[in-house]
């Protein structure tokens, strides 16, 4: 127990967790004028908000230091990455039950594992500091630019899809499974 104590200390969960209730708290506030609540929109930047708050941890102080321990960190890896994901979705779930009309659950679970993915290669490619850069920009491009046709958007613009679309579902799951792979193998880059 005293393990996982001190390794949430150094990733720093006692903040993530503290943003993500934030911004729930947030959504929550907003969905109470009445109307058609929030929109599948704003839960997009919600989640990932909740997904960058996460991805904050996805790294130590020392990484070098880290590396030397005789630790398995592959399976501690995969699990961080698994947990921040559904606790990013959680939040926005939780927000759902308790009243706004929000995205679908199971665009939730689709984009959540898909943004916590791309914040997992994040780390993998640009460092922790700057792990939430691929979510958050995938979504500017997703909000922003056109959506191109047939399968090119739909691999595009995937967090907008239904996830019964096979292109946009696949893309998600195979960046929550190449992202949680390569960061439970490389780690974080120095």
């Amino acid at each position: 127990m005293r393990w996982l104590t001190l390794y949430a200390r150094s990733r720093q969960v006692p903040a993530s967790a503290a943003a993500i209730t934030l911004v729930a708290l947030a959504l929550w506030a907003l969905g109470q004028g009445g109307g058609h609540g929030p929109g599948l929109n704003v839960a997009l930047l919600v989640l990932t908000a909740n997904v960058a708050a996460a991805s904050i941890g996805l790294g130590g102080p020392d990484e070098a230091l880290e590396r030397t321990a005789a630790i398995r960190w592959p399976l501690r890896r995969a699990a961080h990455v698994l947990l921040g994901g559904a606790v990013a979705g959680a939040a926005l779930l939780a927000v759902r039950a308790a009243g706004p009309d929000l995205a679908p659950a199971a665009f939730v679970v689709r984009d959540g594992a898909g943004l916590i993915g791309l914040a997992a290669l994040g780390a993998v490619l640009c460092g922790a500091p700057f792990a939430w850069t691929l979510p958050t920009g995938w979504l500017g491009y997703t909000l922003l630019a056109p959506v191109a046709p047939g399968v090119v958007g739909q691999v595009g613009s995937w967090m907008l899809y239904s996830p019964a679309t096979t292109a946009s579902a696949a893309t998600a799951w195979a960046l929550l499974a190449a992202g949680t792979v390569l960061y439970a193998v490389a780690g974080p880059r120095r």
